[in-house]
């Protein structure tokens, strides 16, 4: 590896691991002044504390880039993110020290909110909180900010992006919507024919910014599928609003095809989740015995909750369309996840295809 570049590691939800190749310098002085300083506003008196940790991006930004070019102190934790490790860093427990911003991911939210142990909001400094890697469903967001008085501001980044192009503001948070262009990128949704798609339809999304990386390193089919002259594919299905804001409808190869009509998994599982018995769920496409495609849900019910797969399928019909409720419902201990807290759904579908 020459001086000039620095290879990253990308944390796939879909089976093997990517590496990247970029710049540092430019790169990252890129996030931190287009997203870390203009969106997240960090100063010199915040105190970062990041649940994912320095060796993938979100973390890099949070915990290394973003508070040191200000100045800002950084609490870091080299054991697991559990919610009683977080809390007990939300509270002082370690260095006396209480966070002013805090770095997570949906299904750490999740568990946190679920916990019997969720401090109240007078034992904590949070300011700022900040959630990546997955779409934050707005059920998630509306708890946080009843229970702490700090919104979540959601976003979504990449590794091949660096961090964070896509996300809500400080003062500006629409939930249940993935926000708005991060200043210095443009956002394109793209139909199946490349072009681009009008407001309220769902496309691909696509992302051009100063922070994109070269290449993957080692893999040039990857590398062309991806970067398509200055723009990055990012693999993502969104819809955009009047607005201007953004509305995840999951990743290009979750969707699924049900009576001939798309449905994002990602919409189910979001509502599913408002159910107050179900912790976590994970949506993928089965075929049963006729060849068609029905929708199953894995579903994490909370400590000492019950609920019947009958139950959440009447939960998931009163609220959205008919043909998107889960055919069919598993009650599971837990979801696979990658390290940074990705649903793995490729390895429920290996489930479903060996019989298990």
């Amino acid at each position: 590896m020459d001086r000039r570049k620095w290879h990253s590691t990308i944390s796939c939800a879909r089976g093997r691991p990517f590496r990247r190749r970029l710049a540092p310098a430019p790169t990252t002085y890129w996030t931190v002044e287009l997203y870390g300083k203009r969106v997240l506003k960090l100063a010199e008196s915040d105190i970062c504390f990041s649940a994912a940790k320095l060796f993938f991006a979100y973390g890099l930004g949070n915990a290394l880039t973003f508070p040191l070019s200000v100045g800002a102190t950084v609490l870091l934790m080299a054991e697991r993110p559990t919610p009683d490790a977080i809390f007990k860093r939300w509270t002082g427990g370690v260095g006396g020290v209480k966070p002013t911003a805090f770095f997570g991911a949906p299904t750490g939210f999740a568990g946190m909110l679920a916990h019997p142990k969720l401090p109240s909001r007078r034992d904590v400094a949070l300011a700022v909180v900040s959630s990546a890697g997955e779409a934050l469903p707005a059920e998630l967001g509306e708890r946080f900010k009843a229970h702490f008085g700090t919104d979540i501001i959601d976003g979504i980044g990449s590794t091949e992006m660096l961090h964070i192009f896509l996300s809500n503001r400080r003062d500006r948070v629409r939930y249940g919507t993935t926000g708005w262009p991060v200043a210095g990128y443009e956002i394109e949704l793209r139909g199946e024919d490349g072009r681009p798609v009008d407001d309220g339809e769902t496309g691909d999304l696509y992302v051009e910014g100063p922070s994109a990386a070269m290449m993957y390193w080692g893999n040039r089919a990857k590398t062309r599928e991806t970067f398509q002259g200055g723009w990055t594919k990012t693999g993502d299905k969104y819809v955009r609003n009047a607005d201007g804001s953004y509305t995840y409808a999951g990743r290009s190869d979750d969707m699924l095809k049900v009576s001939g009509i798309w449905v994002s998994p990602f919409e189910v599982e979001a509502t599913l989740v408002q159910h107050p018995a179900v912790l976590e769920a994970a949506v993928i496409g089965v075929t049963d015995k006729d060849g068609l495609t029905k929708t199953k849900a894995f579903v994490v019910v909370k400590q000492g909750a019950r609920a019947t797969d009958e139950q959440l399928k009447s939960f998931v019909k009163d609220r959205l369309a008919p043909y998107k409720y889960p055919r069919a419902i598993e009650f599971v201990d837990e979801l696979p996840k990658t390290a940074t807290g990705k649903i793995q759904r490729f390895k429920l579908r290996e489930r479903e295809a060996a019989g298990q």
